[in-house]
């Protein structure tokens, strides 16, 4: 079999997701990535040439928020019952298939949101090592009331009749629950069980398997070429140098460019870094530069793209000082393309773009290798394990690559890079003084944002007028969703604290305590 998308591995079975809009849709591909098979979530307007190249072992139908009966409701694309390969529908792609076949959907009599008891009316391979009766996460207001010819009923609720649905002579299953969610204690099993025994997948989506692969891809796209890596001291930058220097050697060159929108510390962080890791590392400050570029610019999605094409013009000024180079190497991770996406009709909407995937300028001079692309977050810190990259860094939380420029809301100036550096090092300091102590809670992601609200405070018995800054802490595992962290009060009490009396200019910090969705991670 051919390879599905440029940079995927030649043989590797997938799965297609396709998105109808849930907000869990994404949860969907990481549990079945949980089960080593790979898969892509796709939008269910894709053209046919996207399934076809895919070429998937099955379908699953994702959640969503519409009704089959509304006018423009999003419909079933015609090769995923024409492909002969198993589906399974899930929520509103329950209902979908069922609508598709000849079943009757009907606004259940009663709705149906959060935990529900269902008991299963069926063996089979779908079914394999769950109880008979399980605990599971509705959300719907329609249900199937007749399933379509040739399915049965296979599980009910006290609500849903027809929970479960299934014509397993042609693999066609749904469910009116969401697997996908830990609120449905046995979903990731019922989900492994369908791309491992419904579908016959192998599992053998591992970190061991995709170095192999990678490497031999970056070779073949490189050819006798040579490739500029472009390092940040991230994970997904270390990772992707280490798997470039592994497949072309010395026709790698690493530059970090400090764009002077880092944190504190951070280019002599990195410079040591790599200097431990045998990995030499061309040192570029480019500051002056990307500041003058971002002088009056508010818009965060305008900053990013002014960081994308400066990124990319320092790169091929420093190509042009060590010769030619062919290709620019970067950290491209799934979320990232996800996010940047948006559907042909326009009904899945961008969320914003990433300085290096719609950021990049349009001219620029370099073929692109992204060997991450297909990655979570938490796969590439698997795969720089497997590689093995020191703990410290696979373990670094994430950074944008524009840096604290969105983390600044609004205008950036060197004034506020200085306010906002000196209060997110208090924060992480503080977090990490207290990192064995947090458990679970333990931030997967935290920094401090400097917003453009100003309020009034005491301070010294007078008036001050100062900054607001936001502080945040998330906990996740691949960035694709999250939940604030519950940290201890006395911490947040410290890290206020140190804030206002340490940096000058701000007398007001506040929690941030929104999950992703409905929020992002970031501010901006």
């Amino acid at each position: 079999m051919s390879s599905p998308q440029p940079g995927l591995p030649p043989g590797t079975e997938t799965i297609a997701i396709i998105d109808y809009g849930g907000q869990t849709a994404q949860l969907i591909a990481r549990r079945v990535r949980e089960h080593g098979v790979f898969c892509e979530l796709l939008p269910w307007d894709a053209p046919r040439a996207v399934f076809e190249a895919l070429a998937p072992r099955g379908y699953i139908l994702s959640g969503g928020p519409e009704s089959v009966y509304a006018p423009d409701a999003p419909s079933l694309p015609s090769i995923v019952l024409e492909s002969g390969v198993p589906v399974l529908g899930i929520c509103y792609g329950m209902q979908l298939l069922s609508h598709a076949l000849g079943g009757r959907v009907a606004p259940s009599a009663h709705r149906e949101y959060g935990l529900a008891e269902l008991e299963r009316d069926a063996e089979l391979p779908l079914f394999r090592g769950l109880p008979q009766e399980l605990t599971v996460w509705m959300s719907h207001a329609d249900r199937v009331d007749m399933v379509p010819d040739g399915f049965r009923a296979l599980g009910h609720t006290r609500n849903a009749p027809a929970a479960i649905m299934g014509d397993p002579k042609r693999g066609l299953y749904a469910v009116q629950f969401h697997p996908e969610v830990t609120h449905t204690p046995f979903g990731s099993k019922l989900l492994g069980n369908f791309v491992l025994e419904v579908c016959g997948c192998r599992g053998d989506w591992t970190p061991a398997r995709f170095i192999e692969t990678a490497v031999d891809a970056i070779r073949e796209q490189v050819g006798d070429g040579s490739v500029l890596v472009a390092i940040s001291g991230g994970v997904d930058s270390s990772v992707t140098a280490a798997l470039v220097h592994r497949a072309i050697g010395d026709r790698m060159h690493a530059f970090f460019i400090d764009h002077g929108l880092l944190r504190q510390d951070e280019p002599e962080d990195v410079a040591r870094l790599f200097a431990s890791l045998g990995i030499s590392v061309t040192m570029v400050d480019a500051a002056d530069g990307f500041l003058a570029a971002l002088a009056g610019v508010e818009d965060p999605e305008t900053k990013r793209k002014i960081i994308g094409t400066c990124f990319v013009r320092e790169f091929e000024r420093q190509a042009a000082s060590v010769g030619q180079l062919d290709f620019l190497a970067q950290g491209t991770l799934y979320p990232d393309v996800i996010e940047s996406a948006t559907s042909a009709s326009g009904s899945a909407h961008k969320i914003k773009t990433h300085h290096n995937v719609g950021g990049l300028p349009e001219d620029i001079e370099f073929g692109v290798i992204e060997p991450l692309r297909f990655l979570f977050k938490d796969e590439v810190r698997r795969v720089g394990r497997e590689l093995g990259l020191p703990e410290k860094v696979v373990m670094r939380q994430p950074f944008p690559g524009p840096g604290l420029a969105v983390r600044i809301l609004g205008e950036v100036s060197r004034e506020k890079l200085a306010t906002l550096r000196q209060a997110d090092a208090i924060l992480r300091q503080e977090i990490e003084a207290r990192a064995g102590e947090l458990g679970d809670e333990q931030p997967w992601q935290y920094f401090a944002v400097l917003t453009p609200l100003r309020s009034v405070g005491v301070m010294g018995d007078q008036r001050t007028y100062g900054n607001l800054v936001g502080i945040r802490a998330v906990t996740s595992l691949d960035g694709m969703t999250a939940d604030w962290a519950r940290l201890p009060a006395d911490l947040l009490t410290r890290i206020a604290t140190r804030i206002v009396n340490e940096v000058a200019g701000v007398n007001r910090v506040v929690y941030d305590i929104s999950s992703k969705p409905p929020s992002t991670i970031e501010w901006e």
